[in-house]
């Protein structure tokens, strides 16, 4: 008689600002699930309300570290980090591609922060591009109504689905080469 034996899932380390991300990256795991690959998001809030993106980089850094002595390896790592705290600090600034390329870590730049990158998910918004997160989050409520900060996976679902995440990847390049990576963009 033989045993069947259950493939593990990659791990996936996902960094997030926040909750919002958090539940955005269980909702990728949802998809991911949905469409027959073997993957588990390790979704890691890493400083709710997010800040500095060096600091936000270390501390994933840390974690990674961390969650590896614990549970073994990530087969893939990435941050979602909103891109409208680049610029505050130049020399920091400088800093996060080379730190996240030493630790192979996938930055998704949310532009300008998780509201403007969901915005291009839903359908006919992929070249909307508002220049603040007060703008970003008025034109994401303006056609997702519903729409909450923090919303949980299972509400996320009502409109992010693989279709919108293939959306968004076509306008997002670091988006788009994390979900190659990891067999979200296929045929």
């Amino acid at each position: 008689m033989s045993r069947l034996r259950i493939q593990p899932r990659t791990r996936i380390y996902l960094g997030c600002e926040g909750p919002s991300e958090q539940s955005y990256g269980k909702r990728l795991g949802e998809i991911a699930d949905a469409a027959g690959l073997h993957l588990y998001f390790d979704c890691d809030v890493l400083r709710p309300g997010g800040g500095d993106p060096l600091a936000l980089i270390q501390l994933a850094i840390q974690r990674i570290r961390e969650k590896v002595n614990k549970r073994g390896a990530f087969v893939y790592r990435a941050v979602l980090l909103d891109k409208d705290r680049l610029g505050q600090a130049a020399d920091r600034d400088q800093q996060i591609t080379a730190l996240a390329n030493k630790h192979k870590l996938y930055l998704i730049w949310q532009e300008p922060c998780h509201e403007g990158f969901l915005l291009r998910h839903l359908d006919g918004q992929q070249t909307k591009r508002p220049v603040t997160s007060d703008l970003a989050e008025q034109a994401l409520k303006a056609v997702w109504t519903e729409y909450q900060k923090a919303m949980p996976a299972m509400h996320l679902a009502s409109k992010i689905d693989l279709m919108a995440i293939r959306r968004a990847s076509s306008v997002e390049f670091s988006f788009k080469e994390f979900l190659d990576q990891i067999g979200l963009t296929g045929p």
